[in-house]
């Protein structure tokens, strides 16, 4: 979000922002071969971060295996030129950054992420010395310092909440071309924006007006008749945590059924306890949590966009939270990073990355970033990375975690080979966006107005990758008046709570001291979730269809689907808008449109494009190869692997029972391993159709991950 909730100064050099207007956030600098590393001012005291050669895998393993064995905590990593380091720095604390989870652990080790360790150690050693030692080891090929990210707003802004009885009091009526009739639709014009909107004329008096235009939405229009969400589309929601008992939530929240809340125990075996709704990464436990007085219910906001329950007739629409009938909307897993004046850790950050990517999810939702490469000084920002290689260098570890959902999210044999990680570009005003986002294999998200112009607070630039609605108070909103009370009477209407919008902000599902609320933040914040969720609508798409779409394609598919920006931005267009409107005082500020011209990625997004694209893109779903293990037992959904699979029946057989059995129910196989081999698996539809795969019996297939 951006001014709504104001970034403040920190002294501190190593954050990750809420993607506020004013944040500042210090970066360090890339270290050069001559020069000494830069040590971040709040770089975590006695504390780093190391990643070891691939050769001391076993040494590790034999270290946390004899700990596993004598319930005994780790200091030592069991190689001993390393350990002699660890001794001199007084290290009380060795523990790898990522848990073993069972079900994942081959492919953890593919990436090389069980080979990053957090070392702790006497909190008085120089973090510059303790570097240096450890570099000069040949058995490490990484190190990196530790901190936590930030949000640097001032939680204690006051929010501009509607309340669900305000909400309630405005007339069910289906807003032109819309399939619902929830209260709050009307007012989401990033959804289906009529051009109608009172905000636009807030300036008049001061000779400036700031038009809306038709059409200035994601087109969800479109899109709503063909689909409106799947529930085997899951989006992780890296934020605050996401009220999962909000009544326009509470339905399209993942559940993982495997675990129950409080229980004290990993029953799943992901290597995280209690993870029923997600987990919270600040507190490490799987109680998510929305309540504390610095709390701005950022997360549940940005999870409204995607995922608020459609046709319930309450509240607001989510862009895939179903089509009005239970159980059709897409699945929000809160992975929480920001907690009261809390946050996560660098691991912590790379750990819930993972943790989605491991437990289904196969988009990520993040609406924060470093300040970017341009970011003002002159203004109170501190430039964070400018290009890929330097954050990579200065950010290893979460690279890593990215390209590791990238690449392992999804399923080889799913809707989706792989994940599609969105970030926010940035709210400093500035021509360059921030990271991560601006990754070349995340998707980079600009906020424009209701007008196809940039958001005054956007950040634009070459690494955007696609536009979508975000807001702009400084533009619509009117000059010496507060930003609350975005609701008043109509004067020409009576006895039935009409009310009239007076800015252009976005409005959501929010939380209002611990109870559920709806409001308005704007920022390219809330632009993010408007791209996550035409992705979740896309994929729900593709799921119905029965396609099947590597990343990368998906990727390109959501940023070919786009209506085009640059007819807005011709050279000599100028945007008037009042930075710090609120005041009286505000003076004019004019940005010359001829600079976005290529800037603000392919376009706004289009969900309706990206479905009627999604539907002849990628490959028809197949019946996938199966691995088991011994005495274990393996499901396929064949609904998803047949053309019109929902309305068939099947039969299944085995070439070789001895090795393999398989059973049907209704549209669920079910495969079990008898001995270590392979067999052949067929499957008859009443259609006639059939369709053949290999069923692979390992002895520890599913079981630690490796063999």
């Amino acid at each position: 979000m951006n001014k709504r909730l104001l970034f403040y100064a920190a002294s501190f050099a190593l954050a990750l922002t809420g993607c506020t207007d004013d944040g500042l956030a210090p970066q360090p600098s890339l270290p050069g071969e001559d020069q000494e590393t830069t040590i971040p001012a709040d770089a975590a005291s006695g504390e780093l971060l190391i990643k070891f050669d691939p050769m001391m895998t076993d040494l590790l393993d034999q270290a946390f295996s004899r700990a596993a064995e004598t319930r005994g905590a780790v200091s030592r990593s069991g190689i001993p030129s390393t350990d002699e380091v660890l001794d001199i720095l007084g290290a009380y604390s060795f523990e790898r950054v990522f848990p073993v989870d069972k079900r994942n652990e081959e492919r953890t080790r593919q990436a090389g992420l069980h080979l990053w360790y957090r070392v702790k150690f006497d909190e008085n050693t120089d973090l510059q010395d303790a570097m240096g030692r450890l570099r000069q080891l040949g058995e490490v090929s990484k190190v990196q310092t530790n901190a936590r990210i930030k949000r640097v707003y001032d939680t204690r802004i006051r929010r501009t909440y509607l309340s669900e009885t305000a909400l309630r009091q405005r007339p069910a009526t289906r807003a032109d071309g819309m399939p619902f009739t929830d209260p709050g639709l009307p007012s989401q014009w990033g959804y289906h924006n009529t051009g109608d909107y009172s905000f636009a004329n807030a300036n008049l008096d001061l000779g400036v007006e700031s038009p809306v235009i038709a059409g200035c939405d994601v087109n969800c229009t479109d899109a709503w008749q063909l689909c409106a969400g799947d529930p085997s589309i899951i989006v992780a929601v890296l934020d605050e945590g996401v009220m999962n008992t909000h009544p326009d939530l509470r339905a399209n929240i993942w559940v993982n059924e495997g675990e129950r809340e409080f229980a004290g125990q990993d029953a799943d075996g992901n290597g995280y306890k209690d993870d029923r709704y997600g987990y919270n990464f600040v507190t490490d436990s799987g109680e998510i949590t929305w309540s504390d007085p610095d709390d701005t219910g950022h997360g549940t906001h940005v999870a409204g966009t995607i995922a608020a329950v459609n046709g319930n007739g309450i509240g607001v629409c989510g862009i895939a939270g179903g089509d009005g009938t239970p159980g059709t909307g897409v699945k929000i897993m809160s992975c929480q990073v920001f907690s009261g004046a809390n946050s996560v850790s660098l691991d912590g950050e790379a750990r819930a990355i993972k943790y989605a990517a491991d437990n289904g999810a196969v988009i990520l939702q993040c609406s924060w970033g470093y300040n970017s490469g341009s970011a003002n000084a002159v203004e109170g920002y501190t430039p964070g990375p400018s290009d890929e290689d330097e954050w990579a260098a200065l950010y290893p570890l979460e690279k890593e975690a990215l390209d590791y959902f990238i690449r392992n999210a999804g399923s080889p044999n799913g809707v989706i080979d792989g994940g599609i990680a969105v970030f926010a570009s940035g709210n400093e005003y500035a021509g360059l966006a921030g990271f991560p986002g601006a990754y070349s294999e995340c998707v980079s998200v600009a906020a424009v107005a209701a007008d196809f112009t940039p958001s005054c607070f956007s950040n634009y630039g070459d690494a955007v990758d696609i536009s979508a609605p975000g807001g702009d108070t400084e533009y619509y909103g009117k000059v010496g008046m507060p930003d609350d009370g975005y609701w008043v009477p109509d004067p020409a209407q009576t006895g039935d709570g009409a009310t009239t919008e007076t800015l252009g902000s976005i409005l959501s599902t929010l939380v209002r001291e611990g109870q559920p609320a709806y409001g308005y933040m704007e920022g390219t914040s809330m632009a993010c979730p408007h791209v996550s969720g035409v992705a979740a609508l896309g994929l729900s798409y593709a799921a119905k269809q029965h396609r099947h779409l590597k990343a990368a394609e998906f990727r390109e598919l959501l940023k070919q689907s786009v209506k085009p920006l640059d007819g807005y931005y011709a050279d000599g267009l100028v945007k008037t808008y009042f930075r710090n409107h609120n005041y009286a005082a505000a003076s004019p500020t004019q940005m010359e449109l001829g600079r976005y011209i290529g800037k603000m990625g392919t376009g706004l997004a289009d969900a309706g494009l990206l479905l009627r694209a999604v539907a002849d893109a990628g490959s028809d779903m197949r019946l996938p190869n199966v691995y088991v293990a011994e005495g274990n037992t393996a499901t396929v959904s064949l609904a998803a692997c047949f053309p019109n699979g929902e309305n068939l029946s099947y039969t299944a057989t085995s070439s070789d029972d001895t090795v393999v059995s398989v059973s049907v129910d209704g549209t669920v196989m079910t495969v079990t391993g008898i001995k270590t081999g392979s067999a052949r698996i067929t499957v008859q539809a009443s259609d006639g159709t059939t369709q053949s795969a290999t069923a692979t019996v390992r002895k520890k297939a599913n079981d630690n991950g490796w063999m």
